[in-house]
């Protein structure tokens, strides 16, 4: 049995990513005992450690690191293969699959879905949602050929094009002596009571909000988390209450006697992008992300132009 076996890869790959045998397995759907006898007949062909493990820590050796760089990459192409073999018998010329954060935009998904590329006119989209950290994974391990994200955690294996840029933006009651500003600080919620997005959906994101809290002395009474924004409409009817929220989140709750108002805080201005691996030269791919820029730049240039002029 070959090192390259498919399964071998995804056991060290999932591995790699988790630094757990046991959320590797959950990942991969298995037991931990198969992943555990995967990595273990892995080692033994290639002779060397790729983990260093005990009951409580798992470390990726330098072996460890090298393998799986090269067999994501591996796992991506022998994907692509499948999939390019479904999409020949089902005379469909190509499928992308393409993640979307639940906290971006819903008209970047549309503007999406609505795209025609006239040298891939047989071209299909399969959309899945998440947070942007996890999609950010499956693109690197091939699952997705690209995600619409916020923030993205580094990666030099990552590529990517702006999208937008957008302050966290505050919800509260309309009647709030907050709705008096154009835009409110962090400073001026302290004491309050937070709502905020749960730190697993983007653990990045979170802590900077709470590092820029700290330094503008802004310490919350309470702290409430979120999976949805919707969740927090309920507990705004209590006093002092205020969610924090990116604002396609912000949107949909700002309304039936609330308001919004952006985080004026220059260092949580949030990106999204469109991001896809590095090594990704799928051609269809290329060309979706050129004509969704494009058709994005369409749109921003046809606001402007319709704003109206002062007088």
């Amino acid at each position: 049995m070959s090192g390259n076996d498919l399964k071998y890869m995804k056991a060290a790959i999932a591995v790699a990513e988790e630094l757990s045998f046991s959320r590797a397995a959950k990942c991969l759907h298995i037991s931990q005992p198969a992943v555990t006898k995967y990595i273990g007949e892995l080692e033994e062909m290639l002779g060397v450690a790729l983990f260093i493990r005990d009951h409580h820590t798992v470390i990726l050796t330098d072996p460890g690191r090298a393998y799986v760089a090269e067999a994501r990459i591996a796992v991506l192409h022998a994907d692509r293969a499948v999939q390019a073999a479904h999409a020949a018998g089902q005379d469909t010329e190509m499928i992308l699959n393409v993640g979307r954060s639940p906290y971006a935009d819903p008209f970047y998904t549309a503007t999406l879905l609505a795209m025609r590329l006239p040298l891939f006119p047989k071209l299909r989209l399969n959309l899945f949602s998440g947070f942007s950290c996890d999609l950010v994974r499956d693109v690197l391990t091939g699952e997705l050929d690209a995600a619409v994200v916020i923030e993205p955690p580094d990666s030099g294996q990552l590529t990517g094009v702006k999208i937008d840029e957008s302050s966290l933006y505050v919800v509260f009651p309309r009647d709030d002596r907050l709705a008096d500003f154009q835009s409110v600080r962090l400073a001026q919620l302290g004491s309050r009571r937070w709502m905020m997005f749960q730190r697993s959906s983007h653990p990045p994101l979170y802590d900077l909000v709470h590092r820029c809290a700290q330094a503008a002395k802004a310490i919350p009474s309470a702290i409430q988390h979120f999976m949805v924004p919707e969740e927090t409409i309920p507990l705004l009817i209590e006093p002092n209450g205020v969610v924090i929220a990116p604002k396609s989140g912000a949107l949909r709750i700002a309304r039936d006697g609330y308001t919004m108002r952006p985080l004026e805080e220059a260092e949580l201005k949030t990106n999204t992008l469109f991001v896809s691996r590095a090594d990704n030269t799928s051609p269809a791919l290329s060309e979706l992300v050129r004509g969704f820029m494009r058709r994005m730049k369409q749109i921003k240039i046809h606001d402007q132009m319709s704003l109206p002029i002062p007088v």
